[in-house]
């Protein structure tokens, strides 16, 4: 899923999010939308681990527009697996929400709430374009 779909995603997660908030609402939901969006960035160390170079996030630093005019064109095929990106998501995941539950429990639950909304987009993605991938498609 691109990131302007996790922008989406992650809007609608924060609204109950920010409601419920011991903090201002608008923070809160701000949160969870550059969290759900930039989880992402995991993506980069991924396909650097794979590639063995950092053409990938070179690319996006010369053209951040490409995060939302092509999002397609940012990583070839093999330069990150889908197993891959969920698994980093799931380690990274998993570190920030520990993280900020050494802060408080309610950032810790917001945090958690929103990247399990991230992964179970990733997941509902990539059921709808299997067909697509066992074909050889991006």
């Amino acid at each position: 899923m691109y990131s302007r779909d996790h922008a989406v995603v992650s809007a609608a997660v924060g609204v109950p999010l920010a409601v419920a908030a011991p903090a201002h609402p608008l923070f809160v939901w701000a949160w969870a939308v550059a969290l759900g969006v930039g989880i992402d960035v995991d993506h980069f160390l991924v396909a650097r681990l794979n590639r063995g170079d950092w053409r990938n996030a070179r690319r996006v630093l010369r053209d951040p527009t490409l995060i939302v005019r092509d999002p397609a064109s940012i990583f070839g095929r093999g330069d990150l697996w889908r197993d891959q990106r969920l698994l980093s998501h799931h380690l990274l995941g998993g570190v920030l929400v520990a993280l900020c539950w050494a802060v408080d429990a309610y950032w810790a639950v917001a945090t958690a709430v929103t990247l399990y909304a991230h992964v179970l987009a990733d997941l509902y993605a990539d059921m709808r374009t299997r067909d697509d991938y066992l074909r050889g498609e991006p």
